[in-house]
């Protein structure tokens, strides 16, 4: 305690008059500085929060607003994710695409509310065709596409049994000339797989994903693509995944692996598995359920995740 008033005594007068002197203006000035290098962080709402260190995450798993609640602008990092394409059905079919994967740092985010738009997952068929798209998910004008649906095999050869595009495209089916649905637009995922060649086990092709294409069908394995990783929540998480291709109950040898990250099952004698909810994983392809014709997986719906420095 005397150190301290030893200080206070031996503070010079002119400093204390300058002190007393301060005009209103003055100490307004001095409240409102600004100092070089340290910023203004932001705060938002919208989604469920989490805190990763000096980072806020919000995650929707459905469609919401983005608000911040500041009066400026804010940058932040961004995953968006499509709904997963469903998978063809019958029998050997071809398995959906993975949702279209977006992502990257320093969007600038207007101080206003923002609509985020979750797509679902498409519905698998058992029809002759492919499973239906996914939709879309879009958030500050940036949309990823949803995944391209697979194709059903049908023994009466029409014109095309070739997987259709997407975000990721969807598999072709087990038979012979077969092609993968292409990625498009380009950038958001992988090209389904194709037929290698028809013969036993007759698989449907494994659909695309964010981070591989999807494997071929026919004599293959028609394994769906692998998706790709993520730490914007603060952890590793996979998403994105390809199904896998749909297998024949005359040949059980075993059925195609829904790609990482959320894709569904192919099966060999009943309906494809559903892809995984917000992965926008892929549906798995079917296989054949006897007399009755099998169900395609339905793709799953996707996921937006958004990330600022808050503090």
């Amino acid at each position: 305690m005397a150190n301290q008033v030893e200080k206070l005594n031996t503070i010079a007068i002119a400093d204390i008059e300058k002190v007393n002197t301060l005009t209103d203006d003055n100490i307004e000035k001095i409240n409102t500085l600004e100092f070089d290098g340290t910023p203004a962080y932001m705060t938002a709402t919208g989604g469920t929060i989490t805190t990763d260190g000096d980072y806020k995450v919000h995650t929707f798993n459905s469609s919401g607003t983005f608000t911040p609640t500041e009066a400026t602008d804010m940058d932040v990092q961004y995953l968006i994710i499509a709904g997963g394409g469903g998978g063809g059905g019958r029998v050997q079919a071809g398995a959906g695409g993975a949702g279209g994967y977006r992502t990257a740092t320093g969007m600038t985010v207007a101080a206003t509310g923002l609509t985020v738009t979750i797509g679902g997952g498409g519905a698998g068929t058992n029809a002759v065709g492919t499973g239906t798209k996914g939709s879309n998910s879009v958030f500050n004008s940036i949309t990823s596409t949803g995944g391209g649906g697979g194709r059903s095999h049908y023994a009466g050869s029409p014109p095309s049994q070739n997987g259709a595009a997407g975000g990721s495209g969807g598999g072709g089916s087990g038979y012979t000339g077969a092609a993968g649905g292409a990625a498009s637009p380009a950038g958001q995922g992988n090209a389904g797989g194709g037929t290698a060649g028809y013969s036993a086990p007759y698989h449907g092709s494994g659909g695309g994903g964010a981070g591989a294409v999807g494997g071929s069908g026919g004599s293959g394995s028609g394994a769906g693509g692998a998706g790709s990783a993520s730490s914007i929540s603060g952890s590793s998480v996979t998403r994105g995944g390809g199904g896998g291709g749909g297998g024949n109950s005359s040949y059980n040898t075993g059925f195609p692996n829904g790609g990482s990250g959320g894709g569904g099952t192919g099966t060999y004698n009943t309906n494809g598995v559903a892809g995984t909810v917000n992965t926008g994983g892929g549906g798995g392809g079917a296989g054949d359920a006897g007399a009755d014709a099998a169900l395609g997986g339905a793709g799953g719906s996707g996921v937006i995740i958004i990330r600022y420095q808050f503090q």
